[in-house]
This record gives C-alpha cells, structure tokens and sequence, in this order.
C-alpha cells in the first residue's frame, strides 16, 4: 500500500508537471543476453541528433524536429549512459562492440518541436524530454518471482533442468545436500556457486530463463547473502536452523531489498518499453532454446503494467506502458528477403504476450531490425541455386566472408510445433548464427550510424508525442 501511494504521489508531479509545463516520456529498453541493448540506445540518439537517416520517423521527414541535444538526466542517483563512450567505439577508427549493459543506466534527450497542420501558424515550438532507461533483462524476469513463493519457485525450476546437460554438476551436488540439517554456511556457498555456474553455463547454451539475475550481474552485491541461495526440493518438516529455511529466507530477502527497489524506483515508472530479442541466435541454438524463448516473452509481458495512461488513471493507479516493441535485432545478419520470415516468427513467439497487452489496452508491434548494420548484401551460386547472403568482417577472425544463414520458414509454426514438442533438433532444415564485427563507417554531415528499420521503430514508440 505505501508503495502504492508513493507511485501515486510521483505520478501527480509528473503528471502536472507534464500537463502545464515540459513533458517527459519516458522509455526503457531492455532485452535479453546478446540482444543488443547498448548499441540500440546509441544509434538511436545517435540518429535523432543526426536525421539523415530517418525517413520513416514522420516527425524527421517532415522537419518538425527543429533541435535535439543532451542534458542532465533528472534522476541523480541513476549512472548516466554513457553515450559518448559507446558511439566512439562503434564508429572509431577500429570499430568495436560496447561493453554490454550490466547496471541501470539513464539518458535525456530532449526535443524542440515546431507544431504542424492548422496549428503551426499561432502555436510555438514545444520542448520534449526523451529519458531513455537501459536495464538488464535478466532484471525484469526477476519481477516474476515477486509472486512466487521459494517453495513454488524450487519446484518449478528443478523440473526444468533433468532435459538440460549444463544443469547435471548442479543436480549431482543436489543430491548430497540434506535439507533438514542444521545450516552450514561453506556448503550453502558451495550450493550457491555451483547453481551460479549452471545459470552462466544456461545463457551461454542459448536459454533465457535465467533468474534471478543478479546472480549473473551481482555487482556490489556478489558474496552478499541475498545471492548465495539455491533451489532445493520442498521440506515441510524443516525447522528454523534448517538449510531450507536459511535458503527460503534469503530467497525473500532478494525479493524485498533487491527485486521490489528496483520495480518500485525505475520499472513502474516506464511508460513506453522496447524488448530487444536475439531471435536467429535462439533458432540456431535449437528446438528447446526457442520454446524457452517463447516462454520468456511471456513472463517478460507479465512483469509489464499495460494500458493506456489518461490524466487521471495516472494519479490514481501510476504509470503504465502504453507501448511494448518486441523486435528481433541483427536484421543485417539476414538478407532482406528473408525479413518477413523472420517477423513473422517474432511475431508468433509474443502473440499470446502481445494479445494480453492489448486487451488490457496497450499498443503492441513486432518487427525486425538492426540498430547499426555491419554487412552488406550480395547473392552467391551454390549447387546450382541462388543464396542471399549478408558479407561481413567476422568478429573472432577479423577476416571478411559471405554468410547464409538458412532458409527460415514460410510458417512459424514449423518452429514453433517441433519446440512445444521438446524435439531435440530441427527436423527440416539447419539454422546458423554467425558473429560480426562493425564494419568502419564514413558518415556524411547530418547523418547517423547505418541502420534497419531503427526509424520504424522510433515512429511506434515516439511518433505520436513528437
């Protein structure tokens, strides 16, 4: 209740202060392992300092966007993005990836804008503040333990892991632990370090269920005790000097002083969000790592409060987000020609996320893209046959060669079937996914980074304040 009031007494402020003085919008990106977070955020204020490139933004083609600049963020004890770092890295003289997104970070950009239609003749420019908040997605499925008991959360994740090979160091270790027995804490350590391991070794193998995820972004907090806990089977008969009570204690601990700080100081204040998804690495990873992802989309989505924000449902209720884009990034790893294919696959693994979006009145999209491009295009002859392939500087080798990823289906569902099925690999069909490097860029004056659809993207999640 009190967490309640106090959303209720911030979104007053804000909601006044956005009415009568300068509004603010504000949006998070987030996105799971190896989506592309940091380099989204980049090219995106990158291009709307530079507006070359953003055709499709109509606010940009039409040249009502008069200036936009950098400012001091307005939350002071949220580390600022650091934009210039990362721009220098992608388009430096040795172009490289920016470090990935490992904390909260926030960026205002803010925006004058000369009205259009019959008000542009008696109105004055408008000023818009942009307050882009990064965040790690492993962060945002934490919110879903919020309504699980440690019980319930145990039973369910130790369910999941016998299917999965990375898992068996943990289950053997399981296997030794006595619950009822009065609390070690070497052994709790142990327990903790190896479930760490095995969260570690699940993102690199392509899954995403991999909470709670400040086990895999501790921070300050590593060695703390709300990160040295474990899932064990259910044991009604311990008692309070038991593994399994010290394990479920500090299971709660890490939702109250970890998950619910971080919902109640960035995530309720979100009104717009885009979910950035690594959708080709997850195909190439195969049938068990797509349904995983299919799954994680929808605890994504449930963490969100979606619907619409009038004036006054903001006072009462806080912020909602009235936006969610789900977009599948590295559209530069795949000719053009097999775009469709892969947003239609983005948009059949959030359907039911995105239809319980909508009815509770929040505007969904799903579409492919890349915030920076790094290949170009070209066709090859290959046993007869033409194959659309990306050419790029490959990151491992630095070393330049020609990419085709597979032919990715017509219909979703012969994706979507074999992973519900827990098929262990692709009936039809090879799917690879491939590392690339930025490529040196050249910019002309008044232009940003190379891109796919960013402008796209932008107009859904801006467009109508702009």
């Amino acid at each position: 209740m009190t967490d309640g009031a106090a959303r209720g007494l911030s979104s007053l402020g804000s909601a006044v202060s956005s009415r009568f003085f300068e509004p603010s919008l504000r949006l998070g990106v987030t996105g799971l392992a190896r989506a592309g977070k940091t380099v989204f955020i980049t090219s995106l204020v990158a291009n709307l300092l530079n507006r070359g490139r953003m055709l499709q933004l109509a606010a940009a083609r039409q040249g009502r966007i008069e200036s936009a600049y950098l400012q001091p963020q307005p939350d002071d004890t949220v580390p600022r993005f650091a934009y210039e770092d990362h721009l220098a890295a992608l388009t430096g003289p040795t172009p490289h990836w920016p470090d990935s997104t490992r904390a909260v970070s926030e960026l205002r950009l803010s925006l004058t804008l000369r009205p259009g239609g019959l008000l542009s003749g008696i109105q004055g420019p408008r000023r818009l503040h942009l307050d882009i908040v990064d965040y790690p997605g492993e962060w945002l499925l934490d919110l879903g333990l919020l309504d699980k008991t440690y019980a319930q959360w145990s039973v369910e994740l130790l369910a999941r892991l016998p299917a999965r090979p990375v898992a068996a160091e943990f289950l053997q270790l399981l296997t030794t632990i006595e619950t009822k027995a009065p609390h070690d804490e070497p052994k709790a350590q142990a327990l903790a370090a190896v479930f760490t391991d095995y969260l570690q070794a699940a993102r690199a193998a392509g899954f995403y269920d991999c909470s709670p995820g400040r086990f895999l972004l501790p921070g300050d907090l590593a060695g703390s005790p709300v990160l040295t806990f474990a899932p064990i089977p259910p044991e009604e008969a311990a008692t309070r000097r038991s593994l399994w009570h010290e394990m479920e204690r500090r299971y709660e601990a890490y939702k109250a002083k970890v998950v619910k700080p971080f919902f109640r100081d960035h995530f309720s204040r979100i009104n717009r969000q885009v979910v950035l998804v690594d959708t080709l690495s997850a195909i190439h990873s195969g049938p068990q790592a797509v349904e995983d992802l299919r799954g994680a989309m929808g605890d994504v989505l449930a963490a969100f409060r979606p619907g619409r924000n009038g004036f006054l449902t903001s006072l009462l209720r806080g912020k909602r987000v009235e936006k969610i884009l789900f977009a599948a990034t590295k559209a530069d790893h795949l000719h053009h020609l097999q775009h469709p294919q892969m947003t239609a696959i983005i948009e059949a693994l959030t359907r039911e996320a995105r239809d319980r979006a909508q009815f509770a009145g929040a505007e969904t999209a799903a579409l492919t893209l890349a915030a920076l491009r790094a290949t170009t295009e070209e066709t090859r002859q290959h046993d007869g046959a033409e194959l659309p392939c990306v050419r790029g500087r490959l990151l491992d080798s630095g070393r330049q060669a020609a990419f085709y990823p597979g032919a990715l289906p017509e219909d979703p569902a012969q994706l979507l079937i074999p992973a519900r099925q827990g098929a262990a690999r692709w009936l039809e069909g090879e799917y690879q996914a491939m590392q690339f490097a930025p490529a040196p860029l050249n910019l002309k004056p008044g232009d940003g980074p190379p891109h796919i659809r960013l402008d796209r993207a932008a107009e859904f999640l801006i467009g109508d304040q702009l």
